[in-house]
């Protein structure tokens, strides 16, 4: 199953089986961590593997951040970092820095280090602390994090209060919905925490002139419509709070009319066959079609224009890091990302109906 979709249904998604939960949806590529109530156990012994932190000259401590369930001061820069969030290892790493431990949401790569950012892993590989359908409380415990970071997360109250017995954890703020934090705010959060905030900065901004670049190179982007979708108990469309709809929007693309009405104040939601006009977009990214059961789209997608006219990007979020970095969005995927995805769209909308959209060969070492 689509596990990019699951984490955007995580509230009742984790009492499924995470081997349905774990693939590319995240919002669908993965589930979402359950509530456990288990007591938390004895810290083990400090693991031999401990990641190195860079000095940071502009660090300033201590520092208060605040989420979705109050506020996390951190005293001092934190040295051992668990992930419980499902990409904020990848702001870590651009920022010289290892964690300790991360959550597996889909790819199964070690240490849940996808292609693109493992040029920047030192001689420690973080430890898998579980994956995105439940929160592994005692595993959390023996690697004696600093702080745990769950931004990129949909963490309960409850798991809040377990986690912060362990160590300080910043939570996902309340200003989006859950798993929808901006790829920069992430970044520039999890640079306060470790005290790079100035580093952090100018990662994002490197990014977001790569994104100024692509639309200046492509004025056919501005304005015309496109949509991310998978087939996820039919179709799921991923809406304007979540990071695949910021993504077309940040290339200059806008999500089709009627959007917010059918994800409401999630990420992304299911869409009825009674609006599968709502596809019929200048540009489409299909997500996992080989998973669909029947015709994809349903009976009525073949007759749209969209479908008529191969105006289709087709990736795998299993089988091609191209696809996973489609859900991924974080500073360190998005140059491998606008590599490899802003031909095909470009080839998509070129306006000749008979163009093949064929995948971009890309090698994913790119880093900002």
């Amino acid at each position: 199953m689509n596990s990019v979709i699951n984490l955007r249904k995580s509230k009742w998604l984790a009492g499924l089986a995470a081997s349905l939960v774990l693939a590319a949806c995240a919002p669908l590529p993965a589930s979402a961590p359950s509530t456990q109530t288990q007591a938390l156990p004895t810290a083990a012994a400090e693991p031999a593997t401990t990641p190195t932190v860079a000095p940071a000259a502009t660090a300033t401590f201590p520092v208060t951040i605040a989420h979705k369930y109050g506020s996390t001061t951190i005293i001092q820069q934190p040295k051992r970092i668990a992930v419980v969030g499902l990409t904020e290892q990848d702001a870590l790493l651009a920022l010289g820095i290892t964690p300790v431990g991360t959550t597996e949401w889909f790819g199964k790569y070690p240490g849940a280090i996808w292609p693109w950012a493992q040029s920047k892993l030192g001689d420690a590989t973080p430890e898998l602390m579980g994956d995105a359908s439940a929160i592994k409380f005692e595993t959390i415990a023996a690697l004696k994090p600093d702080v745990i970071i769950a931004l990129y997360a949909g963490i309960t109250k409850e798991n809040y209060d377990l986690l912060s017995k362990i160590a300080p954890t910043v939570a996902q703020p309340e200003a989006y919905v859950d798993y929808g934090i901006p790829w920069q705010e992430l970044t520039h959060k999890v640079g306060q925490i470790v005290g790079k905030t100035q580093e952090a900065d100018a990662l994002v901004a490197d990014v977001e002139a790569r994104f100024a670049k692509v639309r200046a190179e492509y004025p056919r982007f501005q304005g015309a419509t496109a949509i991310v979708a998978t087939p996820y108990e039919g179709i799921w469309v991923y809406g304007t709070d979540d990071v695949r709809g910021r993504l077309l929007t940040s290339l200059g693309f806008k999500l089709p009319d009627g959007i917010n009405a059918i994800t409401g104040k999630e990420f992304g939601g299911n869409l009825s066959l009674e609006r599968v006009d709502l596809l019929d977009v200048d540009a489409i990214i299909w997500l996992d079609a080989a998973e669909t059961k029947g015709p994809l789209g349903g009976p009525l997608y073949a007759k749209l224009d969209v479908a008529k006219q191969g105006r289709e990007v087709f990736l795998s979020s299993y089988t091609d890091p191209l696809g996973g970095a489609t859900s991924f969005v974080s500073v360190l995927s998005l140059p491998f990302l606008l590599d490899g995805l802003v031909p095909q769209l470009a080839s998509a909308i070129d306006g000749d109906p008979t163009t093949v959209v064929v995948s971009a060969t890309v090698k994913p070492t790119v880093t900002p």
